[in-house]
């Protein structure tokens, strides 16, 4: 049989999928444009997500200080209008706009954005991207909570709320400074539960002794109860002039600043509404306030999100789609089928046949067009669990791996194999690859590990988010690892927010992963990995490495700072807590009729951006020929 014949019957399964899954589903009005973010997505709140497909949602509804630019990615007027940047690099001074407003009418200010800032690297937030707020002076100190000051220091003391208050509202301040630390020592924990530490704030001229905690309980009459006491929050480098001018000063130059103001993590969210209903129900569509293009009016779980055009955005006029759909498909061959039968506008990942069926018949497509992306898919290894813990038994799993198979049958657009975290492209750096497959060399590093033939070794389980590309590229792995290595090996595949819940409490043992860099630069991959870092996930820790990504944050010559990364990703990959399998390329198909779409290395498509023009259906931006 033929593979154009294969291809032919794959399309009526997928045709009758497709409707089963619009007539489970129900019809609602069909949107201006429609695509598929083949996930469900955990929140709404840009502090607590750090996936891609929350990521498309909140990019659409809130706006940062700065807009990337859909093509080039370059920083350009968002709800700033306008910014000054110092001589020295370190200060920046945003303005912004005034006719920004949010959706309950109140204007956008620069106090919105100094609490936005302050909820995210609140350590109560337990935000995993604070630290890419840490650029600014003294933030990082005020994340680490009480672990980030000394005596001396400047101290803010946030008291327990009153008995029926929002969790989500901060507690009342007292200011005062750090007089001394006193461990937690000769207390009855029988009788409270305090934080790790008594701290004694002087304040007023008289001495107070605070302990962090939410319970009350029997104290000691001289200890005060309160929730948390950290670094002054106006010692560090973010502050409101006045309601339009917003000032950051940073620890040092930071080239991608002004791209990470475009970085949905750092958006501004409404204290007033997430005060009032508390999380997560101020996520919910009748609650949440927002300030960019569309606003979120349906959130039906597994099965999508609508947005409509923002009546209160400044720059509505520009803003050409009334309403969006954005399916949480999993499933690529019925997302691919509802693309086929025109219900949905663009698919972010079509099956790996149907890809390569396309790209193999050397027809003229306009409506795929894969790009190089800067983008990474890996696995995490656990390495607190042995025999994980052990870097010869991650080499021997490294080295096991027949990437070129993996790529030839599990993705299809011409993804290629990855022996790096960094994707090689950027100007000026050096990749550091790991050495090829080797099965004799893995088959060694076991048996000297002592597990000879396997022998002895645990049976290991790779944890995958549910999706049919990572369920093949699972099983390949599984398959590999068998047979050159010996042992047993098993899949298990969960929902996205549950494989981040494992991730997060390292309670799996390999598990899959991939980045796509949030700014152009291998820091944004390298920084991940440091000792307890928010996105390690893999519980290694190297301190020549942890110095390496430290002295590069503060290094003014760029060569210097490039090849210190370089050396601090050539430690990673002797190491190797983590398997890189493949990098990406764009997998996007989109219609012909659809505009402002356009390949770029980070495959970021902003919502504000896209467009209709169904005359003609000419090729879009983003066909071949169209704008990369």
């Amino acid at each position: 049989m033929s593979s154009r014949l294969n291809f032919s019957i794959l399309a009526v399964v997928l045709t009758l999928t497709g409707v089963a899954w619009a007539v489970y589903h129900g019809r609602l009005p069909p949107a201006d444009f429609t695509f598929n973010n083949a996930t469900e997505i955990k929140s709404l709140d840009p502090a607590l997500v750090t996936g891609v497909p929350e990521g498309r949602i909140i990019e659409g509804i809130y706006e940062g200080l700065v807009q990337l630019h859909p093509q080039t990615r370059q920083p350009q007027p968002g709800a700033a209008e306008r910014w000054e940047i110092s001589d020295d690099k370190l200060t920046y001074t945003f303005h912004i706009r005034k006719n920004a407003v949010w959706t309950n009418s109140d204007p956008v200010t620069a106090h919105d954005f100094v609490y936005s800032l302050r909820r995210f690297i609140d350590p109560r937030t337990a935000s995993q991207y604070a630290y890419q707020a840490w650029y600014a002076k003294n933030a990082k100190r005020y994340t680490l909570g009480s672990a980030g000051i000394k005596p001396g220091d400047p101290v803010e003391v946030e008291l327990n709320l009153e008995p029926g208050e929002v969790e989500t509202k901060r507690g009342k301040l007292l200011h005062g400074t750090l007089v001394e630390i006193i461990e937690r020592e000769g207390m009855d924990p029988k009788k409270y539960q305090p934080g790790d530490r008594v701290l004694v704030v002087e304040i007023d001229g008289k001495q107070h002794k605070f302990t962090s905690s939410d319970k009350r309980g029997d104290l000691p009459k001289d200890l005060e109860l309160c929730r948390q006491v950290l670094l002054d929050f106006r010692e560090v480098g973010i502050r409101a002039v006045d309601d339009h001018t917003l000032v950051t000063e940073l620890a040092y130059p930071t080239p991608f600043w002004l791209q990470l103001m475009g970085f949905y993590p750092l958006f501004p969210v409404n204290q007033k509404c997430i005060e009032e209903h508390g999380a997560p129900y101020w996520t919910y569509p009748e609650n949440i306030v927002t300030n960019g293009a569309y606003d979120v009016v349906l959130r039906r779980v597994r099965d999508r999100v609508r947005l409509a055009k923002s009546d209160t955005y400044w720059d509505r006029d520009n803003v050409k789609l009334n309403t969006i759909d954005a399916l949480a498909v999993e499933q690529q061959t019925t997302g691919y089928n509802l693309y086929e039968l025109g219900e949905v506008d663009w698919i972010v990942d079509p099956p790996p046949v149907v890809l390569r069926e396309k790209l193999k018949s050397g027809e003229s497509l306009d409506d795929l067009n894969p790009s190089r992306q800067f983008g990474t898919y890996y696995y995490l290894l656990n390495t607190t669990r042995p025999p994980l813990n052990d870097p010869r038994v991650r080499r021997a799993l490294v080295l096991a791996l027949d990437r070129a198979e993996i790529t030839r049958v599990a993705t299809g657009a011409g993804e290629q194999p990855a022996r790096s975290l960094v994707p090689p492209g950027l100007p000026q750096y050096q990749s550091q690859m790991h050495p090829e497959e080797n099965i004799e060399e893995a088959r060694r590093l076991f048996a000297e590990a002592g597990y000879p033939e396997g022998r002895g070794f645990p049976r290991l389980e790779i944890l995958y988010n549910t999706h049919e590309q990572h369920q093949t590229v699972a099983e390949l792995v599984r398959k590999q690892w068998q047979r050159a290595l010996g042992i047993t090996v098993v899949t298990r595949n969960q929902e996205w927010p549950t494989v981040l819940d494992a991730q997060n409490q390292l309670k799996f043992d390999v598990s899959r992963r991939s980045w796509i860099g949030d700014y152009l630069d291998p820091y944004t991959f390298l920084d991940m990995f440091v000792t307890g870092g928010e996105n390690n996930n893999t519980g290694w820790s190297n301190a020549k490495y942890d110095q390496l990504i430290t002295d590069a944050k503060v290094e003014p010559d760029e060569q210097n700072r490039l090849a210190m990364l370089a050396e601090a990703e050539r430690i990673l990959m002797e190491e190797l807590p983590i398997v890189p399998i493949y990098y990406y390329v764009s997998r996007n198909m989109v219609k012909p009729h659809i505009r402002g779409f356009y390949n770029n290395l980070q495959d970021i498509h902003p919502l504000r951006a896209i467009w209709i023009d169904r005359e003609g259906e000419t090729p879009s931006d983003y066909a071949p020929g169209g704008g990369e």
